[in-house]
């Protein structure tokens, strides 16, 4: 797609409340969450900006009784205990093979009832984001899950993976610092990066270094002097299982010098150290923007756009105006007439996540079978708890390749009804894709429009493809005109065709 720059005067200042309609409100819903249907658009344009935004933002303010996962089985993975340990001990020393077996089947066993444990979390997560009315809170867990990249396997246990979930969620449009000092206290984040073993003797340098390159600074503002003594700060910092663990005696309490902070620091006065840097507070405003505005936005916040720099230097000021609180850097971009820039809509490349939420949210189809869709979400490259490395998801046109555009075309096809490349699904028949809520939308005004081909077509095309969708609208006319009559069938058949249009894969 080609590059679309923004005006060189587009402003961070507040859109006017005339200038907000249905379309600025199907952007601030699909971006700020994963999109909805045409009466929630609408009733968040009828809100007018503010209360539009400050209903997304302001999580706490709309209850839910949500499935945190309580019902998850705390303890599958356990580490031996001291007895344990010295019975596989023993039992190498003499050679008894039965005794090692017995220890190697309960291994087997727990890693067992771990997996199946995390492909349940992977469901349950996604059914959080399917039916969440905070779409803000799910959508910003996903990105701290992507900043802090932590993958279930090397970790190996289900429950420190939901104890990190839980973490990011509790600060989900919050304080970045919460976060920043609970992840040198996560367990799931100590195993990923290698710091439970590290001591005085033998610091690991993993999490200090990506603490620095990839949680909050960026490349160049550091030293490996840094690094080098921010393991140091981290020594000690160990868990059992899902529990944190200080172990006094690993750790370096001797003086430190890092990022120009001094003396005996350990983990928290490392991160503050992190904090005070004004790098931190920059980067952490490249990565809001990149994911909510542009993912292609440079490093350097010199190489953007005139009115991305400015946009930039904004959400920085604000972030550590608010010391680390990203909420109102939030409401100030997702207030601000830059935002909805005609440059800024339609242009980022739907992450797997977004297309199968969104297609279920926006238009109401199934959910079948969770776990069709966990799978689809894993082969187009987004497995929920899995990403690629510490770097998390690329992103962007890393999405997309032949294999995984045809998986996300066939899911699609899948959600509306119920076909698989090998075949039908068994339930495809019982769950039934209902098109009525949008004939019943679509006849609101005038009445019969749901019998009017070009009526349809355009309410479908704008409903699938938004403001993109004007382009499609007379093919998907002349689909239905050549239909004897426009059955619920057909109206599936149309949206089938929409969703496979290149300009689906855009938000």
């Amino acid at each position: 797609m080609a590059q679309r720059d923004p005006k060189p005067d587009a402003s961070m200042q507040p859109i006017r409340p005339r200038e907000f309609g249905y379309d600025h409100a199907r952007h601030l819903l699909v971006r700020a969450g994963f999109g909805g249907p045409p009466e929630q658009v609408r009733a968040l344009s009828a809100m007018g900006p503010e209360r539009a935004v400050d209903l997304l933002l302001n999580v706490e303010k709309t209850p839910w009784a949500a499935d945190d996962g309580d019902r998850f089985e705390k303890g599958v993975v356990v580490p031996l205990t001291p007895e344990q340990r010295r019975e596989r001990r023993e039992a190498a020393r003499r050679g008894d093979e039965d005794a090692l077996a017995r220890f190697r089947l309960l291994q087997q066993r727990m890693e067992r009832d771990d997996r199946a444990q995390i492909a349940q979390m992977q469901r349950w997560w996604l059914t959080r984001m399917i039916e969440t009315p905070r779409p803000l809170e799910e959508k910003m867990t996903l990105f701290w899950h992507g900043l802090f990249a932590t993958s279930h396997r090397k970790v190996e246990n289900a429950e420190a993976m939901l104890a990190q979930n839980r973490l990011f969620r509790a600060n989900a449009s919050g304080d970045y610092s919460k976060i920043l000092f609970g992840v040198i206290r996560d367990p799931a984040m100590l195993a990923y990066l290698d710091n439970g073993a590290s001591t005085r003797q033998r610091p690991n340098e993993n999490l200090a270094r990506e603490l620095m390159e990839l949680f909050s600074l960026g490349e160049g503002q550091y030293t490996e002097k840094d690094i080098r003594e921010g393991a140091r700060a981290l020594t000690g910092y160990s868990f059992e299982g899902a529990r944190f663990v200080f172990r006094q005696s690993a750790h370096d309490d001797g003086p430190k010098a890092i990022l120009g902070r001094s003396g005996p620091l350990d983990g928290e006065g490392f991160v503050q150290a992190i904090l005070e840097s004004p790098a931190c507070s920059r980067r952490l405003a490249l990565r809001l923007y990149r994911y909510f505005v542009d993912h292609d936005a440079p490093d350097d916040h010199r190489e953007a756009p005139p009115a991305a720099q400015h946009a930039l230097r904004a959400m920085a000021t604000d972030i550590r105006a608010a010391r680390y609180n990203v909420r109102p850097a939030l409401r100030r971009l997702f207030l601000s007439q830059f935002f909805y820039e005609p440059a800024h809509q339609s242009r980022q490349i739907k992450t797997p996540v977004e297309l199968v939420v969104g297609a279920v949210r926006t238009l109401r189809t199934p959910v079948r079978d969770l776990g069709v869709l966990c799978d689809a979400l894993d082969r187009m490259g987004q497995g929920l708890f899995f990403p690629p490395s510490v770097a998390g998801w690329a992103g962007g046109r890393t999405w997309i390749n032949t294999s995984t555009l045809f998986i996300r075309q066939n899911i699609l096809v899948y959600l509306l009804t119920g076909r698989t490349p090998a075949g039908v699904d068994a339930m495809a028949h019982a769950q039934r894709y209902d098109p009525s809520p949008i004939l019943a939308d679509l006849a609101r005004e005038p009445p019969g429009s749901e019998r009017d081909p070009e009526r349809l077509a355009q309410y479908l095309a704008r409903l699938a493809l938004g403001p993109a969708g004007d382009r499609l609208a007379p093919e998907l006319a002349r689909f239905a005109r050549e239909r004897a009559a426009i059955t619920p069938d057909v109206v599936t058949a149309m949206l089938v065709i929409a969703t496979a249009a290149p300009e689906h894969q855009l938000t």
